[in-house]
C-alpha cells in the first residue's frame, strides 16, 4: 500500500456511556473498514485505538468529535501517538468489556 496505515489512540470525553456509544463506534469503525478496539474507562469516558488508510482514520476522528450515538453528548476527543505504521496489529474492530 502506497500510503501506508496510520494508527491514533483516542479518548472521547462528555456523556458516552449507557448511550450505545461504543456499538456505535465499532460499527462505524467496521463500515469505514478500520481496525481496533474501544471501551469504557473507570472515570466515564471512552478510549480506543484506530488502524488503517490515513484518510479513514482522518474520517472516523471527525466521527467521534462531531457524531457519535445518538444520545451522546460529547464534549472533546483527545488524540494521542498518531503514527504511521507499516501492518495492522488488530484483525478487526472489537469492544473490550474488560475492566480498565
Amino acid at each position: 500500500m502506497s500510503t501506508g496505515l496510520k494508527t491514533v489512540d483516542f479518548e472521547v470525553f462528555g456523556h458516552v456511556q449507557k448511550v450505545f456509544f461504543r456499538k456505535c463506534t465499532q460499527e462505524h469503525g467496521k463500515q469505514l473498514g478500520l481496525r481496533g478496539w474501544c471501551q469504557n474507562t473507570p472515570k466515564g469516558t471512552v478510549i480506543g485505538t484506530i488502524q488503517g488508510p490515513p484518510n479513514k482514520v482522518a474520517e472516523m476522528t471527525t466521527w467521534l468529535r462531531d457524531v457519535g450515538s445518538p444520545a451522546s453528548q460529547i464534549d472533546k476527543v483527545e488524540l494521542k501517538n498518531e503514527h504511521t505504521i507499516s501492518d495492522y496489529t488488530y484483525s478487526d474492530f472489537d469492544i473490550v468489556r474488560k475492566k480498565i
